[in-house]
């Protein structure tokens, strides 16, 4: 997750990026973005499934944060073995 916003009022990118690299270096893909401050899980959340379901299906390790978010919106993020959740 790349922060952009201004102060008190953040707001993240979720992007495939090199482990090696910084936080709000260059990323490789974006992927989404989630928006804290937002109330409706709807709006606050946005992820391109497809692309993230090919990062999963090729290994990408995602963070305890982004895991979560992605399970919010009905992701099982297992690298290697992603699945959508019926719910």
């Amino acid at each position: 997750m790349k922060r952009f916003g201004r102060r008190h009022r953040p707001f993240y990118r979720i992007c495939a990026m090199d482990t090696r690299s910084a936080r709000d270096s260059q990323s490789i893909e974006q992927l989404g973005f989630y928006d804290p401050l937002e109330e409706n899980d709807d709006k606050a959340i946005k992820v391109n499934t497809e692309r993230v379901m090919y990062w999963l299906g090729v290994g990408a390790q995602p963070s305890s944060t982004v895991k979560s978010l992605l399970k919010k919106r009905g992701i099982d993020a297992v690298p290697g073995k992603p699945k959508l959740i019926e719910g």
